[in-house]
């Protein structure tokens, strides 16, 4: 293999560049250590990454941000794009016995006649009980099912929260964290306005406005970016880390950060790594995701975001990107995703394209009855194998630490920020940290 760089200068390599990646690549170029950023796909963002809908740019996978986002925030300003933020109201709602039940608001959930007044009351003040509780430690070896049923009741579980579990973790679902869904609540709950509508966060222009700007102040700042090129191996000597190869070259690493998800990490790690670190990565299990992005013709509904609740229904989420975006950006074209979870073995992930769009289909005309498949003018299918770390109780106890035991390695991944849930905000949060800890240890040497 070649050599990519030589000289005596302190090297740092990231691996991954979806946004745990790029903001630690950009942590480490804001301190003046011009990293190299490698990643496998041809362009940055991981699940972020986009594609193109007539004069602008997309997520595969569906996003928003928070107004609670600050890690995001503060990033954003320092990118120059803080008026490129539009913080804009959405409406909720619930798929439920073939019909629609709008949940956007306190009043809402009043009006939800499929609980007793009892059970609406208590789904209520879910949220409010969420921000009163203390310590996420006290619930990590809890269920999410026996917290909800011991807060909510029985009737409110096994009609709402039961059948979202069993639609995102399958046969997992007994045993998903109660800290983990704690913090879900708490982080969607302070992102609602005094009469608790919910506002949510977009970039005018996609994310792949805030992607590209952050990849222009790496490069800027002297770093390298080399996309298309797969991380193949990691080199080490004397204990420490020496360099990262990929199909074409190899990077020299003084030191280095992994982001990308512990499967493939893995595949890095473990012939550097003690056997028992290894070992213990692969205790964390993931499951896959697959999208189906729809362009149509006219809105389906006024909903954002559909919770399904129908066992049967083969997605258990139908989001409508233009009721929270607009429509005007994607040439009047209106964006709908449906997401499935899954394991890797799943067959829905080696359906087809054709396949899976007769699926998601089929899935819209029981869902609404206006919905005709000609409204349908552009269908694109997405898929990612390591979509969601699988995170029961107790799953502290499996957390990584971001320091690995070879020296000058260090790990940041989705896996990493329990209790919270995967998101943008945590993934700028720990690149950031990481390499502000890469960086420390070297300046110590």
């Amino acid at each position: 293999m070649s050599n990519a760089s030589g000289g005596t200068e302190t090297k740092y390599v990231v691996v991954g560049a979806g946004f745990t990646g790029l903001a630690a690549a950009y942590e480490l170029a804001r301190r003046g250590l011009k990293p190299t950023l490698i990643e496998a796909e041809d362009e940055a963002g991981g699940l972020a990454g986009t594609f193109r809908v007539g004069e602008t740019r997309l997520e595969r996978f569906y996003h928003h941000w928070f107004t609670s986002d600050r890690h995001l925030m503060d990033l954003v300003a320092e990118l120059g794009l803080s008026d490129r933020l539009a913080f804009r109201p959405v409406d909720t709602g619930l798929y439920y016995a073939n019909s629609l039940f709008r949940l956007s608001s306190p009043l809402d959930v009043l009006k939800f006649r499929a609980l007793s007044l009892g059970g609406r009351l208590r789904l209520g003040l879910l949220p409010v009980v969420a921000r009163l509780s203390g310590s996420w430690e006290e619930l990590d070896d809890e269920t999410a099912a026996e917290w909800l049923k011991r807060i909510c009741g029985g009737e409110v579980f096994d009609l709402v929260w039961r059948p979202l579990l069993r639609g995102k973790f399958g046969e997992h679902a007994d045993e998903i964290s109660a800290a983990w869904f704690w913090s879900k609540l708490r982080l969607r709950g302070g992102s609602r306005d005094r009469k608790g509508h919910e506002r949510l966060v977009y970039c005018d222009g996609g994310f792949a406005v805030v992607i590209d700007a952050a990849l222009d102040a790496i490069a800027k700042a002297g770093g390298r970016i080399v996309l298309g090129e797969k991380a193949t191996a990691l080199e080490a000597h004397a204990g420490r880390i020496t360099g990262v190869a990929t199909e074409r070259a190899t990077y020299p690493a003084d030191g280095a950060i992994v982001t990308t998800a512990l499967p493939p990490a893995v595949e890095l790690l473990r012939s550097v790594l003690p056997e028992e670190a290894v070992r213990k990565l692969r205790r964390i299990d993931y499951l896959a995701n697959r999208c189906i992005v729809l362009e149509l013709d006219r809105a389906l509904s006024s909903l954002y975001w559909i919770n399904v609740n129908d066992p049967g229904f083969p997605f258990v989420g139908v989001i409508e990107h233009t009721n929270f975006a607009g429509a005007a950006a994607y040439g009047g074209r209106h964006m709908v995703y449906l997401s499935r979870y899954c394991t890797q073995s799943d067959p829905f992930l080696s359906l087809d394209h054709a396949a899976a769009t007769v699926c998601a289909t089929d899935a819209l005309k029981r869902m609404f009855a206006d919905f005709r498949p000609e409204m349908i003018r552009a269908a694109h299918s997405w898929q990612a194998p390591w979509a969601q770390p699988i995170v029961t109780r107790g799953y502290r106890k499996l957390i990584p630490p971001h320091q690995t035991p070879l020296a000058g390695l260090y790990l940041a991944t989705m896996a990493q920020v329990y209790p919270e849930d995967r998101g943008t905000n945590y993934a700028i949060r720990d690149g950031r940290k990481v390499a502000g800890l890469l960086a420390e240890s070297l300046e110590r040497r």
